[in-house]
Order: structure tokens, then sequence, then C-alpha cells
């Protein structure tokens, strides 16, 4: 699943073609909600994919463990898979409670097998916040389509125009130094910047995103080395600068402001809605369990 960055199955990498600072340590098993069992599972990655989720996703419920609300979503959701079987999916989502700024997170896992023999798989995780504060909200895919090729998407998107709010970019995306973990990255001989044929997707991520390729080769690290020991650690320093600035960052905003920043929200909602998921999950897993899950998410974006 492509949850902000549509487009991710009609404009995919070439190898997706059909023909085509902080140190978060905690538990997955005590900090996840005790149903999506499945969802923390990540059955079709590598071990060190894997373990990255489920860090991530742990480290996030842990911390924000008093904002959120239970998971409701019922099992034919959770988990899904189309007649065939040869499409399988997990869903997560988690609604912040009213008091909290956190309007909910989203996971999501998705094994697509290709024409030609492979498969895809894509595993996301991301969190959004409500109209209570204007900070970024944080995103993470990866999506891979073979054993040694993956596009790794990471970011913290933008609430406002940075153009005409300078201070909102010196503080979420200067002052952190929220490039960093890009360039450390972009050092790797594997790893090269990844552009989006789409435009949407360029329009949406902030100055520091992190879209890039990697692609591991002979005689160089492994695709599971890669992930271990380079986008594992920075995805944990982005995730840890999210949590610290944005979700726990106290930036309360008007009344005005909040009616304007929901409405925004709600727009990028609303297009990754039309042009990703509605497109594309009727054909991936058929009407019925489509219309499911389409409906779970519809009810967590409240659009």
């Amino acid at each position: 699943m492509s949850v902000l960055f549509p487009n991710i199955f009609q404009s995919p990498p070439p190898a997706l073609l059909p023909s085509r600072p902080l140190s978060i340590c905690c538990s997955a098993s005590a900090s996840m909600d005790p149903h999506p069992t499945k969802f923390v599972e990540f059955p079709y990655v590598s071990t060190p994919h894997k373990n990255l989720m489920v860090h991530l996703v742990s480290a996030v419920e842990t911390r924000l463990a008093s904002h959120l609300l239970p998971s409701t979503l019922p099992p034919d959701v959770q988990y899904y898979q189309n007649d065939t079987a040869t499409n399988h999916a997990a869903l997560h989502i988690r609604s912040g409670r009213p008091s909290s700024p956190i309007d909910f997170i989203l996971g999501s896992w998705l094994h697509c097998q290709l024409p030609t023999g492979g498969a895809l798989n894509i595993t996301s995780f991301s969190s959004y916040l409500n109209a209570s504060t204007d900070a970024p909200n944080f995103l993470l895919e990866l999506i891979q389509s073979s054993p040694t090729s993956l596009v790794l998407i990471l970011d913290l998107p933008p609430r406002k125009d940075l153009v005409l709010h300078p201070d909102y970019l010196k503080t979420f995306y200067e002052d952190t130094m929220l490039d960093a973990p890009r360039q450390k990255l972009e050092k790797l001989a594997e790893v090269k910047p990844y552009f989006s044929s789409s435009l949407y997707i360029r329009s949406v991520v902030s100055p520091t995103a992190i879209l890039v390729r990697v692609d591991a080769v002979e005689g160089g690290l492994s695709l599971e080395e890669i992930i271990e020991n380079h986008v594992g650690p920075v995805a944990k320093e982005v995730l840890g600068i999210w949590l610290e600035q944005c979700a726990f960052g106290n930036r309360e905003v008007g009344e005005i402001e909040r009616g304007e920043l929901k409405k925004r929200d709600d727009l990028v909602k609303r297009k990754t809605i039309e042009i990703d998921l509605g497109s594309n999950f009727p054909r991936l897993f058929g009407p019925n369990a489509a219309d499911r899950v389409l409906g779970a998410i519809r009810e967590a974006y409240k659009v």
C-alpha cells in the first residue's frame, strides 16, 4: 500500500515493472495492540527489513501509548488477500484520542506476485498529526522488487507552504539538521537518488525527503546489510526527530489556522484515495476486499 505516494503501481521504478539521533529501544510484544498479529509478522521480507519495521512501529506505539486508542479494525481488514491467493496484505490503524495531537497512525504490508515470477513487497508506516498542531507528519515506505533492489521513501512531509513560512522550514528542517540522514545514505555506492515520475509526489515531499534507490551489487554490501547498517539507523534517526520535534513539540495553532490545516490535510488524504488506493485495490484484491479496506481507511482519514 502506498499511503501518501500515489501511482506506485502505475509508475513504479524500473525494476518494479511486471514486464515492468535518538536511540529508541522497546519490545514489540509489550507495546503492540493485541489485534494486528498479521501486520507485525511482515512475512515476506528479510529479517533486517522486518526488524526495522517492528522497531519503528513499536517505538511509536510505546512513546505515544497514552495518546492512542486501541485498534478497532475487523479481522478481514487487518489481513486480506485476493481470490487466487497471489496477493496478500495487512493493515494496522490506531486513531488518536480526542485530546491528543495525534490524528492516527497507519501501517501496512503488501505482497504481490508478478507475472515475471518475482514479487513486489511494500511495507509502510506513517503517523499523522491533527489540526491542533502544524508540525509535519512522518512517513516511511520500503518498496522491494527483488532480493537485491528496493526504493526507500522517508520523510517528514510538511503541512505548510515553506516559501510562505520560512520559520517552518528553519524549525523542522534546518535546525534539526534533517538533511544529514539523506547525505549519509547517498554516500553509499549502492544508493542513488530516486526521481518519481509523479509530479504530485514531488510537490508534497519536504526538501530533505529521502527518495533513494538501493541496488546491491555482487562483491559489495548485500541488501540485508544495507538495511541493517545504513537504512535502519537513518530511519530511526528521522523517527526520533519526528517524535521529539513534531509529536511532542508543543506547537499549537489558532482556530483560523486549524481550519486551513484541516483543509490541506483533507486534500492530501482525498488525493491518496482517489489516485492510488481507489484505482489499485479493486484490481489487486477484488471489489469486496477493496470496499472493506478502503472504508476503514476513509474512516481513519475522516474524508
